[in-house]
């Protein structure tokens, strides 16, 4: 079953496992997701533009490397109030159990993610945890946001013939 499957990434020294949200949860909360993503993509888009229009394999715009991301993240996150902000990451990372964690990369201490584990691992490096966030959304929420990332020019092959999609469109004349 997908919902028990996780994605293992690995972000600094530690290994997380994120399994999918249930449906009706991620439901919930791609409302909320979908009010912070028009800044977020806006954030992200002058580094995500340089990797979706790469044409000799490069990487799209998605999976582009988290260490230049993480940067435009944090600032794209910088323009929601401290509530929501702390809302929104206390949903994705602890709130709903589908993270767990190996500090250090030692599969032998796998511990769930919780409040304390998030202030132990990254109190004075955000950048890290908004690392973490974006794998979390990219897990649960790519399609959605592969096509809300399209209506700003990012990451789709229409949008790289296409940029002012227009491909639908017939001449005046």
């Amino acid at each position: 079953m997908k919902q028990f499957k996780p994605t293992v990434k690995t972000i600094g020294e530690n290994k997380f496992y994120i399994r999918p949200f249930p449906a009706f949860t991620a439901a919930k909360m791609t409302g909320d997701l979908a009010g912070v993503a028009a800044p977020m993509l806006a954030g992200i888009a002058p580094v995500a533009l340089k990797y979706s229009g790469d044409k000799s394999g490069g990487k799209k715009s998605l999976d582009a490397d988290l260490s230049e991301l993480a940067p435009a993240l944090q600032g794209a996150f910088s323009g929601l109030s401290g509530d929501k902000l702390e809302y929104l990451c206390r949903e994705l990372l602890v709130v709903h159990g589908n993270i767990s964690v190996s500090i250090g990369g030692d599969d032998s201490d796998n511990k769930k993610l919780d409040n304390d584990t998030v202030d132990e691992l990254f109190c004075g490096g955000l950048d890290e945890m908004f690392m973490l966030i974006f794998e979390v959304i990219k897990v649960n929420f790519s399609g959605f946001f592969k096509k809300l990332a399209a209506q700003y020019g990012l990451g789709g092959e229409r949008e790289a013939t296409d940029p002012l999609n227009m491909q639908n469109t017939a001449p005046l004349t």
